[in-house]
């Protein structure tokens, strides 16, 4: 049943998040991704009021997913992606960081996410927080670019597009979260990434050395129905991806939330929130964590070191 459950929100996730959703009491319009289904299979949907409400899949019209005339950096229209992150349940799995690198073909230090220990002071108990680009809403790397290589889109995604960009780094000074990183050396990238075409809403892909990367909230995952890297690959559903829009999170297990509700009850907030960049990623407080700090640490680099021994 809990496997059922899931999948149909899975669903709940492909078809909001591709399309978006119109359901009232009498009509449903959505998106139908899943290719033959049983006339008498349910699917579960969000209500405009934020009621999940079970849906005949006979019953879901087979839209188009890229508008026509998709332009990457304009994006996906009536769409505001936003990220959750749950500081209780990171473990320091460092599953989002390989997945993230393997899905953008990035390694080492240039890795896109950065899980930090964080703690106040000697008398607080730490806690892990991963950190990646917080897709600004006012976001001043865009406003210190002399080339328009690093842009936002009206979904809200900030992207970089190294063919214009000259690595001046203006943007990596302007950027209060310091998520991004800086191509030194020649990028170590398959043979596969350099043959495909290019597009701006799929950074490092390739990197380009003399350039900067970042956090992308893979918009080639999503036109695909697709979480995004991490959030799919986190085995403690410290993520959670959705639409502000639709009021909607979904995390890798396919358990979906109302996003106000979450942030209300569980006190979410944003990074730096006086600068007034108004990031796109809220976090929720390390409060009720799901293991013992000394354990997760482990995983930590430089465990030995940090370590206090008794």
């Amino acid at each position: 049943m809990k496997e059922d459950n899931q999948q149909s929100k899975r669903k709940f996730f492909e078809l909001g998040i591709k399309f978006g959703l119109l359901a009232t009491a009498g009509t449903v319009l959505a998106s139908k991704v899943f290719g033959d289904e049983k006339p008498s299979e349910m699917v579960e949907l969000m209500s405009t009021d934020g009621n999940l409400i079970q849906v005949p899949a006979s019953e879901v019209q087979e839209v188009s997913l890229k508008p026509k005339g998709y332009d990457p950096r304009v994006g996906f229209p009536g769409k505001k992606f936003v990220m959750v992150v749950d500081l209780a349940k990171c473990k320091n799995a460092l599953k989002c960081q390989t997945a993230c690198n393997k899905g953008h073909y990035i390694t080492g230090d240039n890795a896109w996410i950065k899980v930090y220990k964080m703690q106040e002071s000697e008398k607080t108990a730490p806690y892990f927080m991963p950190t990646q680009c917080q897709h600004c809403d006012k976001p001043p790397c865009v406003k210190v670019c002399p080339v328009d290589a690093t842009f936002k889109r009206q979904d809200g995604i900030v992207l970089i597009d190294n063919e214009r960009c000259i690595g001046c780094r203006f943007c990596m000074a302007a950027c209060p979260y310091g998520t991004r990183v800086f191509n030194w050396n020649e990028p170590d990238q398959p043979q596969i990434v350099h043959e495909e075409e290019y597009t701006p809403d799929h950074c490092g892909k390739p990197s380009v050395k003399g350039t900067v990367d970042k956090c992308d909230f893979c918009p080639h995952e999503i036109v695909k129905g697709e979480l995004p890297f991490c959030v799919k690959a986190c085995p403690n559903d410290v993520f959670a991806f959705g639409d502000m829009y639709e009021d909607a999170v979904t995390n890798g297990s396919g358990e979906t939330f109302k996003l106000s509700k979450l942030l209300t009850d569980r006190a979410g907030h944003r990074l730096l929130e006086g600068l007034g960049t108004e990031p796109s990623v809220f976090y929720l407080p390390p409060v009720d964590r799901l293991v013992d700090f000394e354990e997760s640490l482990k995983n930590f680099t430089g465990y030995e070191s940090v370590h206090k021994k008794e």
